[in-house]
Formats: structure tokens, C-alpha cells, sequence
């Protein structure tokens, strides 16, 4: 099941005290960008987010979860409403994450 524009938007507004957050629709689910690096997703109508170290500290009771048949579990935040708690994820997801290699011209 795809999830709804609805449950996006009602996320990225969660999200909204984070500068540099975009997102892009993928086969009816959405990826997560913080400062070009994919943090989380959502899937399902389920907001969930690469599991790094830093994430699974700050959310040690957090379910594990399958994005979709096939792909990697991924920890699914319950607590959406607390913002502070997004804002802190996302930073440290994204110093946990590689740089993105550049992309090659063709």
C-alpha cells in the first residue's frame, strides 16, 4: 500500500524546525533528505530512519522494521510529535552517514 501525500505532508511539518530537509517521491513511498543525505523514509504510512549508532541510542526501544520486501530494516519513529527529538535524530544520522560520493558526469 503507497503511502498518502497527506501522511507526507503531516511529516515534513514535524520537520519543519529543520533547515535543509527535502524529500522525493519514489514508487509510491518518499525518501528523506538532510543536507543531500537519505536519513529516513516514509513507507507504508510509517515514518522510518537509517539505523546508526547515534539513531539507536537515541531511540533504544524503537521498533525495527522492513521498509519494504526485500529491503534492510529500518527504525520506525513512534514519537513523531516530538520535535525536538526529530531535530536530534537527524543530526546525528547525519553525522553518522558517509558523504554521498559525487555523482559521475556522463
Amino acid at each position: 500500500m503507497p503511502s498518502t501525500k497527506g501522511y507526507m505532508d503531516f511529516v515534513m511539518d514535524q520537520l519543519s524546525d529543520i533547515n535543509d530537509v527535502s524529500y522525493r517521491a519514489m514508487m509510491g513511498e518518499y525518501v528523506i533528505y538532510y543536507r543531500g543525505k537519505v536519513v529516513a523514509g516514509v513507507y507504508d504510512d510509517r515514518f522510518l530512519v537509517k539505523p546508526t549508532s547515534g539513531a539507536k541510542a537515541l531511540l533504544p526501544n524503537a521498533p525495527m522494521e522492513i521498509p519494504y520486501p526485500g529491503g534492510k530494516p529500518m527504525i520506525m519513529v513512534d514519537d513523531i510529535e516530538n520535535r525536538e527529538l526529530l531535530c536530534d535524530v537527524f543530526n546525528v544520522i547525519y553525522t553518522d552517514l558517509p558523504t554521498p560520493r559525487p555523482k559521475l558526469k556522463q
